[in-house]
């Protein structure tokens, strides 16, 4: 039969300690701020759930017995696994850190604002995450949130939207669609579009809009290495774009946005991880539903 598990106390286990450190009852009981009887009586305790006595008195003060000196490394290993259990346990309900990510193009301040104002001892950081590294950022802890867009891979994450983007068609200035208030997929239906190498097959085709209504491929653009390359090659001519909500001009004067009107919106999202249970994530949740609007 399994034998009943030991009821130990943990505070009279470290009244031992202290005990075999001064090696003097009086002593000991003056560094725990206690009467002398008492520690007695608790050392007393202890080698009764022990089964064990663990101190003998002399005239100069008190010495471990055999089962003392076995006992004391485990007793001062035990309470050491006892205050980093404590520790960790309570780093993971009540962290200290929440590192905040971020997509290009999209403006986390007013949340991180917030969440330094509502909880000012929290140490609060915020970083660039490139569009094809939102979750394994997440799932690999480098960042506890991210704000980005859809569509990345979701399993293992929990996602929020916050808001909704228009899709825009980025062009050079001189373009014939340029200075239109929208276009639709068939004015761009011969427009060739950038790849980028090695990209995720749903995201690519998210952003090409492919297929398109008529079942065909988005024509080819030249292959980029990086999503920043692409204004350069529309600047140029060689192809347009496609992108969310931000106003172009802002990036580079020799380029215009026109809204894609028969597409669906981009959508803004917070992701976390599915089983993180921070109280600081869930904070920063509410401030990002709060603030991070679009508007």
């Amino acid at each position: 039969m399994p034998e009943h598990p030991v009821d130990l106390d943990l505070r009279l286990v470290h009244c031992f300690t202290v005990v075999a450190e001064h090696q003097h009852f009086g002593r000991a009981a003056d560094a725990l701020h206690v009467t002398q009887p008492s520690l007695s009586r608790q050392i007393r305790r202890l080698e009764q759930q022990l089964g064990a006595r663990l101190l003998d008195r002399t005239p100069q003060g008190s010495r471990l017995t055999e089962a003392g000196e076995v006992f004391l490394p485990q007793a001062k290993a035990l309470l050491r696994t006892a205050a980093q259990t404590i520790a960790r346990t309570r780093a993971a309900a009540q962290p200290s850190r929440l590192a905040v990510g971020y997509a290009g193009g999209l403006i986390v301040t007013p949340a991180v604002r917030e969440m330094r104002h509502r909880h000012p001892d929290a140490d609060v950081q915020t970083l660039h995450v490139a569009f094809d590294d939102v979750s394994a950022s997440l799932l690999e802890h480098r960042v506890d949130v991210v704000v980005s867009r859809l569509p990345f891979a979701t399993e293992g994450l929990h996602v929020t939207v916050l808001f909704d983007q228009p899709r825009v068609v980025i062009l050079p200035l001189d373009h014939r669609l340029a200075g239109k208030e929208s276009v639709s997929i068939n004015d761009i239906a011969d427009e060739p579009l950038p790849r980028i190498r090695d990209s995720d097959p749903a995201w690519s085709a998210y952003w090409r809009i492919e297929p398109r209504p008529d079942g065909r491929p988005a024509p080819d653009g030249p292959v980029i290495e990086a999503l920043e390359d692409k204004f350069e090659l529309v600047a140029a001519g060689q192809a347009v774009a496609i992108s969310a909500g931000h106003d172009v001009r802002l990036l580079r004067p020799d380029l215009t946005s026109v809204v894609l009107e028969d597409v669906e919106p981009a959508h803004v999202v917070l992701a976390t991880r599915a089983d993180d249970r921070s109280r600081l994530v869930a904070a920063f949740r509410k401030y990002a539903q709060t603030h991070l609007t679009g508007r």
